[in-house]
């Protein structure tokens, strides 16, 4: 049998996050090593591998950090491939200067990272860009997704960076964020005006944000016939929007 189909076989390296190819992330387990990933983005494993669905993150608030980033431990001797819905994935280096990222977001991430759940608050009192944003710090790498090829915009003390809240998706632990509508107090829940705008993050300092071409929520909640809006996870309330509270 021949077909350009076979051409696509599996990435050799020892690295242990790898992209397989723009929408698929390959992690290469050892015994001593595990990652924790989004449940649900298995697509296939080689070896003996073992799925923690009862993982559950060591102090803080287990109810909130649950329900920020829902997770499960793979470990033992093999590889691991992760998706989400053939969204473009990303390895992204943790450093020590930290990464803030919406939840949504996130397939998979080293546990030997540390994260906590945080919110932003706006002028007007409500908090985040999502119902949940995740502070990660320390040596590690993360896996994030995003809906289309990403922008990521470098922001110094002469260029402020705003962007559409429903289009971010990280950025820079030490950036001053400020969240807010270009509306009056009144209209707060409104998209802005008849511009089809509505809220937007500031930002300040020295960094990046990195912001995807579209405004959709991440379709990690998608659900088979319900249309559309179940396609994306939109038939019920999701922890990717601020609207959803």
């Amino acid at each position: 049998m021949q077909s350009p189909l076979f051409a696509h076989t599996e990435v050799q390296t020892a690295e242990p996050f790898a992209l397989q190819n723009d929408k698929l992330l390959r992690v290469r387990l050892d015994g001593g090593r595990d990652v924790l990933a989004r449940k649900g983005a298995m697509v296939a494993y080689q070896g003996r591998i073992e799925f923690d669905a009862e993982y559950r993150p060591r102090g803080g608030n287990r109810r909130r950090t649950r329900e920020a980033l829902d997770l499960m431990r793979c470990s033992g001797d093999g590889t691991v491939f992760l998706a989400n819905l053939a969204q473009d994935v990303h390895v992204v280096d943790v450093g020590r200067e930290g990464l803030t990222v919406d939840s949504g977001y996130v397939l998979a991430l080293d546990p030997t990272l540390h994260w906590e759940v945080i919110s932003v608050d706006s002028q007007y009192g409500i908090s985040g860009t999502g119902k949940y944003n995740l502070l990660i710090t320390g040596q590690g790498q993360v896996a994030l997704m995003t809906s289309g090829k990403p922008l990521t915009l470098q922001v110094t003390p002469e260029r402020y960076v705003s962007v559409d809240s429903d289009a971010v998706v990280a950025w820079s632990t030490a950036l001053t964020v400020q969240m807010q509508a270009q509306t009056s107090s009144s209209g707060v829940w409104r998209r802005r005006g008849s511009t089809g705008e509505g809220w937007e993050l500031n930002f300040a300092g020295t960094g990046f944000a990195v912001v995807q071409p579209s405004e959709l929520l991440p379709p990690q909640d998608a659900r088979l016939g319900g249309g559309v809006r179940g396609q994306f996870g939109m038939d019920r309330p999701t922890h990717g929007n601020i609207f959803s509270n």
